[in-house]
């Protein structure tokens, strides 16, 4: 009788655990990510331009480490916006204001009907170990790795070492691109670990976190996020 097993889908990926607002990798190397805010080019002033040009330009020749820039685009779900002011017009008791509330709830919903409304995240992420890892001329190097792509299955590694280490390494780097970044009006923090993980569910998982949230702390989560898909017998 062949016994039955279950393939799990995180048996594929690159990510160990994410401890500490850092994702541990089973390369035994390590990363952090820091979620920026954007900045509307083609609003500034030409002035304001060229100093932009030249404070990104300063950035990039200040780097002596890897990074990934990362831009996600997901379209947003504005049932529960949408929700909130059909409440709103229902209780109005001006007839003007209730009149005014149902035309953009209208304006809103065809919006919508009509065009893709897209919400853009960008992240920046920092390795560490990167050098362990085979060179490659793939753009994507790095991403891919993260994401577990075209990666081979790994022994376990030492994550209460591996973080120890790596903080070391990467929260110098994390504060000298906050730093840089804030030089050209972008902010950019660093996710928590909390985050990180929701990052990560909602990626592997985009339908159901589209119609349900993760709740709770990490902690909490007894069974696989990312649940598998294929039984081999």
């Amino acid at each position: 009788m062949n016994q039955r097993i279950i393939a799990s889908t995180q048996d594929h990926l690159d990510v160990e655990a994410v401890k500490n607002d850092l994702v541990i990798l089973k390369n035994g190397g390590a990363c952090c990510i820091l979620e920026t805010s954007s900045v509307n080019f083609d609003l500034l002033s030409e002035r304001e331009q060229d100093a932009t040009i030249a404070a990104y330009s300063a950035l990039l020749n200040s780097l002596s480490f890897y990074l990934q820039i990362i831009i996600r685009s997901k379209r947003m779900d504005i049932t529960t916006y949408v929700s909130n002011v059909k409440k709103e017009e229902d209780i109005q008791k001006d007839p003007k204001l209730k009149q005014e509330l149902g035309r953009y709830r209208k304006f809103i919903e065809e919006l919508v009907t009509k065009n893709e409304i897209l919400d853009k995240k960008f992240y920046v992420v920092i390795p560490y170990n990167l050098a362990s890892l085979k060179p490659s001329t793939d753009p994507l190097f790095w991403l891919k790795s993260l994401l577990g792509i075209g990666t081979q299955k790994k022994q376990r590694v030492d994550i209460d070492y591996i973080e120890k280490k790596a903080r070391i390494v990467l929260d110098p780097k994390k504060d000298h691109l906050i730093k840089e970044f804030s030089r050209i009006n972008i902010k950019a923090r660093q996710l928590k670990s909390e985050e990180i993980i929701e990052l990560f569910y909602d990626i592997y998982n985009p339908e159901s976190a589209r119609m349900q949230k993760m709740r709770g702390s990490p902690d909490e989560y007894t069974a696989p996020i990312v649940e598998p898909k294929v039984i081999i017998r």
